[in-house]
């Protein structure tokens, strides 16, 4: 059977600060910018998750897209959509919420989640329509 990669994008709004409590507020700033802004600000995430395995020659489905986004929605959208993401996502708890980190956060939270013989291959995350992170599991 060959195998395929299928991908389901979701959105979901959030806002966070990039922080660091152990650092001056001077210091974040510097390092931060506009992102350490005390009073938050949010981003409307786009996030593109990339799933493989071989095709069913029955359905000719590698996996009927409708699970796969009852997965995303269950293990990461209903717990960031218009959520702050510094104080409201227990699984984020004392993460700084860069997109780096929250990319990573989220595959720790999806790998496990796909039924048996199918890889978690990608996850892309678009913070802006310009800026994304991508991110294999390595």
């Amino acid at each position: 059977m060959p195998h395929v990669r299928v991908t389901r994008r979701v959105h979901w709004n959030s806002a966070h600060r990039l922080h660091r409590a152990d650092w001056s507020d001077q210091r974040n700033e510097q390092v931060f910018g506009a992102c350490s802004n005390p009073h938050w600000h949010g981003h409307n995430y786009e996030m593109d998750v990339t799933v493989s395995g071989p095709v069913d020659p029955e359905t000719g489905y590698v996996l009927d897209l409708k699970i796969l986004k009852e997965i995303l929605e269950q293990r990461v959208v209903s717990d960031l959509d218009h959520r702050n993401l510094n104080v409201q996502v227990p699984w984020l708890e004392g993460v700084n919420p860069t997109t780096e980190n929250l990319v990573v956060a989220i595959w720790e939270r999806l790998v496990d989640q796909l039924p048996s013989g199918l890889r978690l291959e990608r996850i892309v995350l678009w913070e802006t329509p310009r800026n994304y992170v991508e991110y294999t599991g390595d």
